[in-house]
């Protein structure tokens, strides 16, 4: 598969970036030169976020509810006529095994045609009032959006949260991550085959302080969503702050799963594993801690260390159980995690295997998995993003809830037990925006309300209720006599 010669959308053309400049793409499998992106900069974003405002004074900014889910269903299709290659893409670019990428372009393919029905779909109320009133609420969009997208599920991403604002009327502008953009601008061709309207949906590749730092940042844009680090969501929010716009944060995770004495380790030990590694663990939500209570912990730990031992590291297209790391800054500074808990006298119980015939040049992290963990290190505490696992002993509910809401974080948690009064308990008493029992992720979840509390961030992505974020309520209130 060639590799498209990669350029800026923006108001329904593809083009270069207005200084001429690009900036290389390495695939990671194989650490050689993948593509060249367009390196856009604030006066790209400038042209952008003009593109979108021209689109909401025209055909798309005149489009009823029904038509533009018409449109969002029409781009769903196109997505999955695509699927194979976007997979392809997504492999290279990224470094995810190419089954775990096809599950991706589904995916996103899913929230397309999930806000395409759900378009016409988002009602107002009337409200009893005083006499000779007539109150009612609607919902209307912000205008311009601003989608900050991470490098590390681009599709997905731009599923869920372009997805939702087109929904509601909004024209969007994105950045993806400079690491992996090829999908994105792949799904913006698409946008416009399905007949979406010019400038309703423009992307800017760059770097983050280039592009994504203007878009933030810009006058024009009503509403940001920014998927990324704590430390770089916190700019953005300081950036819209200065506008008074609204943003909504997903970032990043130090999500638990706690596994009780009554667990059914059969149905649990597959997602233990899976949680940690999937995307070689470069996912906010990936199960880095297992919380496993005492009476127990020989079995888990033993069946753990057997199923981690087994893992295989290689190319993507290879679809090994692990693919690389998306670069070489970031595996090294996966490695330096692991360097530092070794040296510290944390002990490795298992290791994952790189093949031998992996590119030298790839960017490779064998998955490691460490216990006993002390709840109050580092590696039980910072997100790593890596296929790094701490397990970490309990004795009884009060210590599992102390250890799991132990941390800055709050995005998700996985709860193993038979016990349904301990169920509900756990899940009441988690500090985490979702709580999966007896399962983690709910396979992907597109219906299902997804966003943290405390340093994750706030606002709610997916579902139905990530419409509500992307719209805006009136209230109007008219006197007939």
């Amino acid at each position: 598969m060639t590799v498209p010669a990669p350029k800026l959308l923006i108001g329904g053309a593809f083009q270069d970036a207005a200084g001429g400049e690009r900036i290389p793409v390495l695939d990671p499998s194989t650490g050689e030169p993948l593509a060249e992106l367009a390196r856009g900069r604030a006066a790209d974003i400038d042209a952008a976020v003009k593109a979108a405002k021209q689109a909401l004074d025209g055909p798309w900014g005149r489009m009823t509810a029904t038509e533009r889910g018409r449109v969002l269903t029409k781009i769903a299709e196109g997505i999955l006529s695509r699927a194979t290659d976007l997979a392809i893409l997504e492999a290279r670019d990224v470094g995810k095994p190419h089954a775990q990428a096809k599950a991706d372009a589904l995916a996103c393919a899913r929230y397309f045609e999930f806000y395409g029905g759900a378009a016409d779909k988002v009602h107002g109320d009337t409200i009893p009032y005083q006499a000779g009133y007539q109150v009612m609420t609607w919902y209307e969009p912000h205008g311009v959006t601003g989608h900050i997208v991470p490098w590390n599920y681009p599709m997905q991403i731009i599923g869920r949260s372009v997805g939702a604002a087109l929904a509601m009327g909004n024209a969007c502008v994105v950045k993806p991550g400079e690491d992996a953009s090829l999908t994105a601008l792949m799904i913006g061709k698409i946008a416009l085959e399905a007949g979406l309207p010019e400038g309703a949906l423009n992307i800017v590749t760059g770097y983050g302080e280039e592009a994504g730092a203007p878009l933030a940042s810009h006058p024009d844009v009503a509403h940001v969503s920014f998927t990324g680090s704590v430390l770089v969501g916190q700019k953005v929010q300081e950036m819209a702050a200065r506008n008074v716009v609204p943003v909504t944060l997903e970032l990043g995770g130090k999500s638990p799963q706690l596994v009780f004495a009554d667990a059914d380790l059969e149905a649990a030990l597959p997602f233990l594993v899976r949680a940690s590694v999937q995307n070689a663990g470069q996912t906010c939500s990936a199960g880095s801690r297992i919380l496993i209570e005492r009476p127990i912990w020989d079995e888990v730990v033993s069946a753990l260390v057997e199923r981690f031992s087994a893992l295989t590291v290689g190319p993507a297209l290879d679809d090994p159980d692990v693919g690389p790391i998306v670069n070489a800054r970031q595996r090294d500074r996966v490695k330096g995690f692991i360097a530092r808990a070794e040296a510290g006298g944390a002990a490795v119980l298992a290791r994952g295997r790189v093949l031998d015939d992996a590119p030298s040049g790839g960017f490779y992290v064998a998955p490691a998995l460490f216990g006993p963990v002390d709840a109050d290190a580092e590696l039980a505490r910072d997100e790593i993003f890596g296929p790094v696992l701490s397990l970490i002993p309990f004795e009884g509910e009060e210590e599992a809830v102390r250890i799991a809401n132990g941390t800055e974080y709050g995005l998700v948690a996985g709860v193993w037990t038979r016990d349904g009064g301990r169920q509900l308990r756990m899940a009441k008493r988690l500090r985490a925006g979702q709580v999966f029992v007896n399962n983690y992720g709910a396979g992907g979840g597109v219906e299902l309300p997804f966003g943290g509390v405390g340093k994750s961030g706030h606002g709610r992505e997916k579902g139905f209720e990530a419409l509500y974020g992307f719209a805006q309520l009136k209230t109007v209130a008219v006197k007939y006599e």
